[in-house]
C-alpha cells in the first residue's frame, strides 16, 4: 500500500512539474516573446531569480528524488514501467533542466546584468530555452502516464 501511494504520489508531482513547465511553454515565453528584447529579457531574468525557491525546486526535486527511490523499486521487481517513468522524468525534466535550461538562464542573467547584446542573447534565449521547455512538458506528463500504468 505506502508504495502504491509512493507510486501515485509522484506521479501526480511529475504531472504537476510538466504542469509548470507547460504553461511556460503555452503562454507564458509567447507574452514575453511579445515585448520589446530588453523588457522581456529582464521579466524573465526575474522569473529565474524568482523560480529557484521552495515551491519549484521542492517540486522538481523531491519528484526527482521519489523518481529514484522508484527507479531502484522498479529494478528489483521488474517493473519496465516504474523504470521508464522515472527515467522519463529525471531524462527529461531533471538533466534538461540542468544541463539545458539552466546555463541558458545564467547567459540571459549575465546579459541582463551587463546590458550588453541583450537582444541577441534574448533572441536565441526564446528559441532555445522554449524547445527545451517542450521537452521538460512532454516528460513530465509522460513520466506521470508511465508511472500510472501499473495501477490500470
Amino acid at each position: 500500500m505506502l508504495w502504491e501511494l509512493l507510486v501515485l504520489l509522484t506521479a501526480v508531482a511529475a504531472a504537476l512539474v510538466g504542469g509548470v513547465f507547460f504553461a511556460f511553454s503555452g503562454f507564458v515565453m509567447a507574452g514575453l516573446a511579445r515585448t520589446p528584447d530588453e523588457v522581456g529579457a529582464a521579466a524573465m531574468a526575474g522569473i529565474n531569480v524568482t523560480a529557484v525557491r521552495p515551491p519549484l525546486m521542492l517540486a522538481l526535486f523531491g519528484t526527482a528524488l521519489a523518481c529514484l527511490v522508484l527507479l531502484v523499486r522498479g529494478v528489483l521487481d521488474g517493473s519496465g514501467w516504474l523504470v521508464a517513468g522515472a527515467l522519463v522524468h529525471l531524462a527529461g525534466c531533471v538533466v534538461v533542466t540542468a544541463a539545458g535550461n539552466v546555463p541558458l538562464n545564467n547567459r540571459l542573467q549575465a546579459a541582463v546584468g551587463s546590458g550588453t547584446d541583450v537582444a541577441a542573447t534574448w533572441q536565441h534565449y526564446l528559441r532555445r530555452w522554449t524547445a527545451l521547455n517542450h521537452v521538460r512538458s512532454v516528460a513530465g506528463v509522460a513520466a506521470a502516464v508511465l508511472l500510472l500504468v501499473p495501477t490500470l
